[in-house]
């Protein structure tokens, strides 16, 4: 049976089998039992880590350590509010935070400011931020709520997210105001230059 440490656009955590192209954390959200609890939104500092990185092995939510989450791709990471680690992913956090310089007054902010930024636009209380965007002004990578869903804006139309990957192209008119679920702090690192990677099925179609 899968375990509680998938991660959704939105946020959510759930139970599903597959497993994604990252891991990440938010710190440990899971008791003894490997049960998540309700303190699921107190760590400001959400990251995304590699899955393998020198060899490193651990078991998956040991007691009292931190818990192990999964995405499908980087741009769902982004989504769900998480940001590069600046530990196994060094260059790519660089990149980040150079990427959103021009958000912080032009200097190039430290992993606090940059987590103290993220976790007030991904978080409404504990309920997903939502903020209105013309669509056409979202960057390649972001991510938009519509009808239920989460879809990925990529190469001028628009793919619904699921587990297993995108779906087909659907064309998008670019002066609809939508709901976008990407933090505006990940989506002016997009504008930058920082390419989120997306899954191969993005491509497809």
């Amino acid at each position: 049976m899968p375990r509680q440490n998938r991660v959704t656009p939105f946020g959510e955590i759930v139970a599903i089998p597959e497993r994604g192209a990252w891991t990440g954390n938010r710190g440990c959200l899971h008791d003894g039992q490997g049960r998540l609890g309700r303190a699921r939104w107190r760590s400001p500092a959400w990251i995304t880590c590699r899955l393998a990185w020198k060899g490193w092995r651990r078991p998956i939510m040991a007691p009292g350590r931190w818990t192990e989450l999964f995405f499908l791709d980087e741009a769902t990471s982004f989504a769900a509010g998480h940001r590069p680690c600046a530990y196994c992913r060094r260059e790519d956090y660089r990149r980040f935070a150079q990427a959103v310089a021009v958000e912080f007054g032009g200097a190039v902010p430290r992993a606090p400011a940059i987590d103290a930024r993220l976790h007030a636009e991904r978080l409404d209380g504990r309920a997903k931020r939502l903020a209105p965007h013309r669509l056409g002004d979202l960057p390649d990578g972001a991510m938009l709520a519509l009808d239920g869903a989460a879809w990925l804006v990529w190469r001028g139309a628009l793919r619904r997210w699921s587990p297993a990957g995108y779906g087909p192209r659907l064309a998008a008119d670019p002066d609809r105001i939508v709901e976008a679920l990407t933090p505006g702090l990940a989506m002016a690192a997009m504008r930058t230059g920082y390419s989120p990677q997306v899954h191969a099925t993005a491509g497809e179609y």
